[in-house]
């Protein structure tokens, strides 16, 4: 499959903000988790939330609402 995401995104601090994500599955593909981190300025990611068909959604904090 093939991740889709703009090259940029512009912010206004302290409003929300879309980002958007589009995967397009090859052909027979089954999706069955989607996890979304944040990179920082150090060597780990943070998970920010996943998805998951049969668990549902979980959120971490602080990124939870």
């Amino acid at each position: 499959g093939r991740v889709e995401v703009p090259r940029s995104v512009t912010a206004v601090l302290g409003q929300d903000v879309v980002l958007p994500c589009r995967y397009r599955a090859q052909e027979q593909e089954q999706v069955v988790q989607v996890t979304w981190l944040k990179r920082g300025p150090g060597p780990v990611a943070a998970e920010v939330a996943v998805l998951n068909p049969q668990h549902g959604e979980h959120v971490q904090e602080p990124f939870v609402g």
